[in-house]
């Protein structure tokens, strides 16, 4: 690493997992960059460089993008079809409008397909370079998201916290809404999709009231949709709390899949009359 004028070497260590290369710095080791800030240091680094974040007081991540980062998003939606989670045909929404896709993350229903997905969701994670100190899982779908996506994390290396809420307090035990690690810090939301932004809403109102702050929101799949008005509910969500929100995959990259499947041309159609319907 070249600083002051003089290469400092730094003590690295890293490997891949799943085309995604993990490269591990000390913070005491970035910090002999001449007592520059770690964001300051690295931030130079490239295209490959992501936002550093704080894992505790002795280590940063510094998370570096392959080129094959992308496919995952191809996979997913491979992923999703094949469990009948996305589905295509007609489907009337909560808006009354008749959708030629569904997308019903319940279906994720048993041991493997739980832990593929937690998969996807560390690794969407990862892409973003959303620095955060814990995740939160509002109930319900966001619980065992929550979990699995901190144990595909543990599998990358990074040991996170995590929690969820319960829907009616508890009034004996340990009481309270809140389960598992204490909100604090950065709060990371995992959910699994946006419609009308309720559970963002809630869930930003308890991490705030605990002391904390939110760091963003990670969800499977953005419709790329109008709400009411001429925003989707992730752009109102990015707006009204000024914070990033990540998914899995988005409409964009559902359209790019059905484009390379010569037998899916006639669902690729009513999707794109869909979106040039009610997009944004």
């Amino acid at each position: 690493v070249e600083g002051a004028g003089e290469t400092v070497a730094l003590d690295e260590f890293g490997f891949e997992v799943g085309g995604l290369r993990l490269e591990f710095l000390h913070a005491d080791d970035v910090g002999a960059l001449r007592g520059q800030p770690v964001e300051e240091t690295l931030g130079g680094g490239g295209a490959d460089a992501v936002e550093v974040g704080r894992y505790n007081a002795h280590r940063v991540y510094l998370f570096k993008k392959s080129q094959e980062m992308s496919d995952y998003k191809a996979e997913f939606v491979e992923f999703a079809i094949a469990s009948q989670v996305l589905c295509f045909g007609e489907f009337k929404t909560k808006a009354g409008r008749m959708s030629p896709y569904f997308f019903n993350a319940g279906l994720f229903n048993d041991g493997d397909k739980l832990k593929r997905l937690g998969e996807f969701y560390a690794k969407a994670i990862v892409d973003s370079g959303i620095a955060f100190d814990v995740l939160f899982g509002p109930a319900y779908k966001g619980i065992p998201l929550a979990a699995s996506i901190a144990i595909a994390l543990a599998g990358m290396g990074r040991n996170v916290l995590f929690a969820y809420n319960r829907k009616e307090a508890k009034d004996h035990g340990e009481g309270g809404t809140v389960v598992g690690a204490k909100l604090q810090g950065r709060v990371l939301i995992v959910d699994d999709v946006i419609s009308a932004g309720t559970s963002v809403r809630e869930s930003v109102d308890l991490i705030r009231h605990a002391g904390a702050e939110p760091a963003g929101v990670v969800i499977a799949l953005d419709r790329m949709e109008r709400g009411s008005g001429d925003k989707s509910a992730v752009q109102e969500v990015r707006e009204q709390y000024d914070i990033p929100v990540v998914a899995v995959v988005t409409l964009d990259n559902l359209v790019e899949f059905l484009e390379r499947d010569a037998d899916r041309q006639q669902e690729l159609q009513a999707v794109a009359d869909y979106r040039a319907r009610y997009g944004v």
